[in-house]
């Protein structure tokens, strides 16, 4: 099995610390049985975040603090490293996106390919941040203990701090009931955080001869910062097809949205994914008028 790699239940919620958001699935789609997922949680110490056809491990990196010009970006911005398993415990594939320094770049490289995971994706998904982050995305195909060691001994070529704990979530202070209306999705919230999970691609994509879980493969989070009173900060990934990245990057430039990277996730899926990192500062209305033009032109 090949491919890259939501709602989370309220202790996970605190565990991720707001982790991206991703579509929600019919019930008959909802994944693997709970076979050995406590065992690959206990290997990769961070707690299991069952979603829509997949389990989910995150892995926020609290390590450091993340700045991008004035502004202070809380961790699910920009800074959670996650694993989505899907498949069943004897036959599972792993896909993810792990959060790295300059420093540990090479490293986690080096490591993924010896462990035989494969690194699908190497990018930025902001601009101008400091520290300077790169996200690398893998995949790997096995059992799921045998993937969750073989991921642990990458994690540790880093400063991910492990075993991840839950922290108290802070009340909501973000005005959730305008976001969500206004692009017409559902989500959680956490402080002045709040994310919905989108997805943007209606067709199947195969890999390898391979269905992909659209949860997992395809989503498309959106995450969004109440910085004051009237300013918001808003950065996510839309995952399109690549005949709507030329209309969604229109709507994008005429709404003040800065594409701060344009990428494949995968390496010869059918038909191919585009995916749109961005970024937008402004008063939380025009922000969410931004967002709601991306996304009719992606759909």
């Amino acid at each position: 099995m090949s491919g890259r790699l939501r709602a989370a239940l309220a202790p996970a919620l605190a565990a991720a610390c707001v982790a991206p958001a991703a579509p929600a699935a019919p019930a008959a789609s909802r994944g693997p049985a709970p076979t050995s997922w406590d065992s690959v949680a206990a290997i990769l110490r961070t707690p299991a975040v069952p979603s829509a056809a997949y389990v989910r491990y995150n892995f926020p990196r609290r390590d450091f603090t993340v700045r991008l010009g004035d502004l202070t970006l809380a961790v699910p911005l920009a800074a959670v490293a996650w694993a989505g398993f899907a498949g069943t415990s004897g036959d599972a594939m792993v896909m993810g996106d792990l959060v790295v320094t300059p420093a540990e770049l090479g490293p986690v490289e080096a490591a993924l390919l010896r462990q035989r995971l494969d690194v699908t994706g190497v990018h930025n998904h902001l601009v101008g941040e400091g520290p300077r982050l790169t996200y690398v995305h893998f995949h790997g195909e096995g059992t799921a203990v045998d993937l969750a060691r073989r991921l642990d001994s990458v994690l540790a070529r880093t400063a991910i701090p492990r075993p991840v704990t839950p922290s108290v979530a802070p009340p909501v202070t973000i005005d959730t009931a305008a976001i969500f209306h206004s692009l017409g999705a559902s989500g959680r919230a956490q402080g002045s955080v709040a994310q919905l999970g989108l997805l943007l691609v209606r067709r199947k994509v195969r890999w390898h001869g391979r269905t992909l879980p659209p949860a997992l493969a395809l989503a498309s989070p959106v995450t969004i910062q109440a910085i004051a009173p009237g300013r918001a900060v808003a950065t996510g990934d839309f995952a399109v097809l690549e005949s709507r990245v030329g209309p969604v990057l229109r709507a994008m430039a005429a709404h003040g949205i800065v594409v701060a990277a344009l990428h494949g996730h995968m390496v010869g899926e059918t038909p191919p994914v585009s995916c749109i990192h961005f970024w937008i500062d402004g008063p939380l209305p025009a922000v969410v008028a931004g967002l709601k033009a991306a996304i009719d032109a992606a759909r």
